[in-house]
């Protein structure tokens, strides 16, 4: 996988996906004000597959999937102050053949952003974010090349890479986030980013170190939001996040994660939904992380 076309990776993917929704014709939403009280959107997901055969001379193998989800908005004004909090979970199982069930989707993550309105669309703003996952995680193939010598990995032996806590992601924000009432913001500021690896072992997995269950990183912060219906009963929705630590500085890019996911219903109740992460972190790999998650469900909005 390539190393350093990350940039140009995710300017024209952030550029492909920026000129999509300005063919929309929607308008963009009234601005929130103290009236208003808080404005919530929580919208829930259950999807499921499943396949069994016996006997089929043409083939198959049998197979059982399932998701869950849920993402939440709640938002507030309060004299000068905008407060926004965000919740995504998300929870998923794959079980093919005589395999046991293994995770497919694993997702905890909440943000709050304070913005001080007072001062037009660019607004001083602090943030943070706190980003993990419910259950353990791991390699099945492992290549012991792709891993620290601390680590003893037994090729061909499932490895267990992760688990909650294990990695747990931390950032604290001060900043200005460009804010034009519209449907997209954007912050940068400065900041503080914890890694924390709670067992031991995988510390160095994530570039700890065997002894350091968190290790902070100082340095600048970049979040770029948007949310757009780019055609009936079909929104997007997008977030590219960036972290520069100082002590990297020239030597490495930034710590990015660019999430897309474009949510379609089908009526009241069926959806289609496509996600898409790419991720890169240096301390963890080299190369370019990648995710994609297609699932058709039903989906039901809670507020």
């Amino acid at each position: 996988m390539p190393r350093l076309p990350l940039y140009s990776l995710l300017s024209v993917t952030f550029l492909l996906f920026l000129a999509a929704p300005l063919s929309a014709q929607d308008e963009d939403p009234p601005r929130l004000t103290q009236a208003d009280g808080w404005q919530s959107a929580v919208l829930a997901s259950l999807a499921a597959s499943q396949a069994a055969y016996s006997n089929w001379q043409e083939g198959g193998i049998n197979a059982l999937a399932f998701s869950a989800g849920a993402a939440g908005q709640f938002e507030r004004v309060l004299g000068a102050f905008k407060q926004v909090h965000n919740l995504d979970l998300e929870f998923g199982q794959l079980k093919q053949d005589t395999l046991a069930f293994r995770k497919s989707a694993d997702l905890i993550r909440y943000a709050f952003a304070l913005q001080y309105q007072a001062t037009g669309v660019f607004q001083p703003t602090f943030a943070l974010e706190a980003r993990s996952q419910f259950a353990k995680g791991f390699d099945y193939s492992p290549d012991p090349v792709d891993y620290p010598a601390t680590l003893p990995v037994v090729a061909g032996q499932q490895l267990q890479v992760s688990a909650f806590g294990s990695p747990a992601y931390l950032t604290q924000i001060i900043g200005v986030t460009y804010d034009p009432g519209s449907w997209y913001t954007a912050r940068l500021g400065v900041g503080v980013k914890e890694t924390i690896v709670s067992i031991e072992r995988l510390r160095p997995v994530y570039g700890n170190a065997l002894d350091e269950s968190v290790r902070a990183q100082a340095g600048l912060d970049l979040a770029v939001q948007a949310q757009r219906q780019i055609m009936e009963n079909v929104v997007w929705t997008s977030r590219l996040g960036a972290f520069q630590a100082v002590n990297q500085f020239g030597n490495s890019a930034p710590d990015t994660i660019f999430e897309n996911d474009i949510a379609m219903k089908v009526n009241d109740f069926l959806s289609v939904n496509l996600g898409v992460v790419t991720m890169f972190d240096r301390d963890v790999t080299q190369d370019l992380q990648f995710k994609e998650l297609l699932s058709l469900g039903v989906s039901f909005t809670l507020l």
